[in-house]
Order: structure tokens, then sequence, then C-alpha cells
């Protein structure tokens, strides 16, 4: 049995007649009749008893009709389903990212690709930089993010990764005399109380030699795992923080027009902080993900491109 001769057999018990199938299926009655008789060959029996021009289903016709009608239904759907995924209308994305974009700039990008789409599922799940390349290696996520400035420690043959930099900002409370220069470094800085990545961060350990080289006095007064709580202290005055480009995009997003206590401002000389994009390297992409990657570099262009601005 083949699709063709299904659709020509369900159609013929619908319409009650070999012409009228044929009309339907815009077909003529000769090629209907020839394809129910290969049917009917090819299982061993007939499905019909020939009384003149009439037709009458047996019993067997009966059951070969359910069954038709949900094999030809299941295609239907398949197609339609297939269709969906080609027009990322339907599917399924499964991100791992470092806190930094996690936490607001990916949902607010899945949510531009979501919005008119109830058939596409997301999952981002928050994870530290070494635990985004662990649970990427295990080829079951579409996208990581993480740092680079960390030691990953596990086989890099199993995933993909695409470099990308970012240079180090300086966040400063808006009421702080600080706040009006359009640039900072250790001569501004000399003394100031800091936030700062935790000590064996790459950015911790540039910000350090870069004091030194100027002779200047670095007191890091708060240290975190992630950039993003720093910028509490920064609005609640107690510090300037050195973040990545990444959290202050995510915070802007979270605070909007709510975002006036913390100003940003370029830090000099510059540090710069290296992520990566991975994707697994024994699964290839779905559509979805492949739209969604190109999305972010695009959204990561645009971020860098912003910043470097300022």
């Amino acid at each position: 049995m083949d699709l063709l001769q299904l659709t020509v057999f369900r159609e013929v018990m619908l319409a009650g007649s070999v012409s009228q199938a044929a009309r339907n299926l815009h077909r003529s009655q000769p090629a209907i009749s020839s394809t129910i008789a290969r049917l009917e060959t090819e299982l061993g029996f007939c499905l019909f008893e020939r009384k003149g021009k009439r037709l009458s289903p047996v019993p067997e016709a009966h059951y070969l009709l359910a069954e038709a009608t949900e094999i030809l239904d299941r295609m239907t759907s398949t197609q339609r389903n297939m269709q969906n995924l080609r027009n990322l209308e339907s599917g399924s994305l499964r991100i791992v990212a470092m806190p930094g974009p996690s936490v607001f700039l990916l949902p607010w990008m899945i949510s531009r690709i979501t919005a008119a789409h109830a058939g596409i599922k997301a999952t981002v799940l928050t994870r530290s930089s070494p635990q985004v390349h662990q649970l990427m290696s295990t080829q079951s996520y579409d996208l990581g993010i993480a740092d680079l400035g960390v030691e990953f420690g596990v086989n890099t043959q199993l995933v993909r990764s695409e470099p990308f930099m970012s240079d180090c900002i300086c966040a400063v409370p808006a009421d702080d005399p600080l706040a009006q220069k359009p640039v900072l470094g250790p001569d501004d800085l000399d003394g100031m109380p800091l936030g700062a990545l935790h000590a064996d961060h790459h950015s911790h350990k540039e910000l350090r030699k870069a004091f030194s080289a100027a002779g200047r006095h670095l007191d890091v007064r708060f240290e975190t795992q992630y950039y993003l709580p720093l910028l509490t202290f920064v609005e609640d005055g107690l510090a300037c923080a050195i973040i990545d480009t990444l959290s202050a995009e995510s915070y802007l997003h979270y605070r909007g027009d709510d975002q006036k206590r913390v100003v940003f401002r370029p830090f000099r000389p510059g540090i710069t902080l290296a992520f990566a994009t991975l994707t697994p390297a024994h699964r290839p992409p779905s559509k979805l993900a492949e739209s969604f990657m190109a999305l972010w570099h695009e959204e990561v262009r645009r971020i860098n491109q912003y910043w470097a601005a300022i």
C-alpha cells in the first residue's frame, strides 16, 4: 500500500462512488478504478462488492477506512508541522547561559521571536560559564553563552566556540561627581571604593595591573561572582563598579525608564573581555536555533557599537 492508494480508497468510501471520487480528486474514473484494483490485488481480497455500477464496501473496507484516515491525517499533521518549523512558527529552543545575559537580555530577545508564534517553546537555564560549557558538551542544548575568562576543563571537541569581545565600562552613581567625566581611569578612581568580579577573574587581574601601572591605589570593596549584583552597590551610592557591556545592557532592559541612579562611562586603559557563543559540535542546529543565533550575533554587534560610542 502507498499513500496514493489510501487517499483514493478513502475518497471512494466517503464519496460513495468512483465517479464522485474522481471528480473530488480531479482524476479520471479509469485511474481511480485502476488504483482500487491495485490495492485489492496487494491486499489479496476485494474491498467492494460490484453490483452494476454501484460499489458496496465489505466489512474489511470499514476497518481499512479507519486505518487509512488515521495515517493520512497524521501525514497532513506532519506536513503542517514541518511547514511551521520551516517558517519558524513552532519548535523548541534550549539555551544555557551565564547570568549576565540570561537574566533579562536573552528573555527579551526570545520574546521578539515568540510573541507572534505560540507554537515556539523556549528554555533558558542560568549557569556559571564552566557549567555552560559542560552542559553544551552533552549536545542537548541549542546555544550556550559563556565567559572565556575562566578555565573550562572539559573536552572542547564536543563544543563549537565562536568568540566575541567586549570592553569593560565603569558604572557610577548618578549623583557622584565622577558621573560628570566622559572617561574614567585609575587616576579618577584612586582610593575610591569599587565593585569588581572575584579576584581570580581575568577582569579583576587586569584591573589590578592598570592601577599598578598608573601608581594608583585599588580599593575593591565589593566582590561578586557575576556583574549584575555589583550594580546594586552602585545604585546605593556605595561604590563604582567595573562591569561588562552585556550586564549593562541587561540592566537597562530591566530598569527601563527608571535607570537614572546609575550612569556608565568608558574605562581607560581598556580591559577587554572575551565571551563565546557555544553550539554542540555533533548536532546540527534547527532552523529556529539558526534564526536565534543570527539574532543574537546581530544584537551583540549592536551592543558593542552602542557602548563603544558612549
